[in-house]
């Protein structure tokens, strides 16, 4: 599992992440949900050390993420950056490759390009795996990069905002994607999202956060509850119970 203790960060005075301490439990899905400014991407980016923790621990999959070398960890979980910018000119095919690099050096094996065209398959990209990437619209950007981190084939998932510029349908089929990662190959996925119906109805275990504090963490039950979610939000939000799922309406 990942298993955080007191983990803080600040920039100048602010104090962007605030003591947080969770556990989140190997398999499934979890999304950590919250307002804009709640610290969530900042605490993806501390579990999965693209950023130095100011105080606290961060352990993934019983490795402590501080002082693990960085070709183990990148072996142990991959990660989606929310902004992802690239220095060079590059085709969908020669991206997604660099998600084997932890584990080809450079030097890509059979099994390497069999992971690769399997993730540009998933991602629905076969057709547009010659394109250059700066060819590409948003959304197709987007499921490029989501196959880099899928190609990388880690037990542990980390996505920051994964449905940034992807229409509905690929937005489900994402969500629906991620789940099946968890349910059939077992991986543990983290996802930092901004819609609590995906949250709510994908989900095994939510984390909320506001004002980099931690709220609440409970299973979509638990947390698609009207009090729940106004302390989170600040605005009343009416659930709805669809199909089995929990449903926040929020538009009026």
């Amino acid at each position: 599992m990942i298993r955080l203790s007191g983990v803080c960060k600040s920039y100048g005075t602010a104090r962007v992440v605030d003591d947080v301490t969770a556990g989140i439990p190997s398999g499934g899905v979890t999304s950590i949900i919250g307002p804009n400014g709640a610290g969530k991407s900042t605490l993806l980016s501390l579990i999965s050390r693209l950023q130095p923790m100011d105080a606290g621990t961060v352990a993934v999959g019983g490795l402590d993420v501080a002082a693990t070398p960085s070709r183990q960890l990148a072996r142990t979980m991959a990660i989606l950056r929310q902004e992802n910018h690239l220095t060079m000119r590059l085709k969908v095919r020669d991206l997604v490759a660099f998600g084997r690099f932890p584990h080809s050096g450079g030097r890509p094996t059979v099994e390497d390009r069999g992971h690769i065209e399997r993730a540009l398959e998933q991602l629905d990209l076969l057709p547009l795996a010659d394109k250059f990437v700066d060819e590409l619209s948003g959304g197709q950007r987007q499921r490029a990069f989501i196959a880099m981190v899928l190609a990388q084939d880690t037990e542990y998932l980390l996505l920051d905002e994964p449905l940034n510029n992807l229409d509905m349908k690929h937005s489900v089929e994402m969500m629906r994607l991620l789940r099946r990662l968890a349910d059939e190959l077992g991986k543990t996925v983290v996802v930092v999202i901004h819609d609590i119906n995906f949250a709510s109805c994908y989900s095994d275990t939510i984390l909320a956060m506001r004002g980099g504090r931690l709220l609440h963490q409970g299973t979509p039950g638990q947390i698609m509850q009207p009090e729940v979610l106004r302390e989170v939000y600040d605005i009343d939000i009416r659930i709805e119970e669809i199909a089995g799922n929990r449903i926040g309406v929020y538009f009026a």
